[in-house]
């Protein structure tokens, strides 16, 4: 009984640390969608935000409160202005950019969020 309540309690803690874990970005025709869900102060990152390359990405990103918040994206050294936009509670927008080997970083203007620094795009 005690080996049985003891796998179980194993089993349930390696699925749920399983769903912790993000997915690798999808690239199709040749754009890479990162898919961003917005709370009440910060980000979740469906997909991982490591070794990115250069390219055109597609940011899908849904706000999962009850009241307005926004979406800025902008180039990591140079801070220029990339894509910005509000979004409705339970709105979902899509902002299609051309990503650097300078990297991005991107916020919620309107119910502020630290800036998400990503630095580590880079060529092949």
């Amino acid at each position: 009984m005690k080996k049985s309540i003891a796998n179980f309690l194993i089993g349930a803690a390696l699925l749920a640390s399983a769903s912790v874990f993000a997915g690798t970005p999808v690239t199709k025709d040749g754009v890479t969608t990162i898919n961003l869900d917005q709370y009440g102060g910060y980000f979740a990152a469906k997909e991982t935000l490591a070794d990115l390359k250069p390219g055109k990405y597609r940011f899908v990103v849904a706000n999962k409160t009850k009241k307005v918040v926004g979406f800025q994206i902008q180039e990591f050294t140079s801070h220029q202005p990339l894509d910005m936009f509000p979004l409705e509670p339970g709105q979902t927008k899509t902002s299609e950019v051309n990503i650097t080997e300078n990297g991005f970083r991107f916020r919620c203007p309107i119910n502020p969020t630290p800036w998400y620094d990503v630095e580590n795009v880079k060529a092949k």
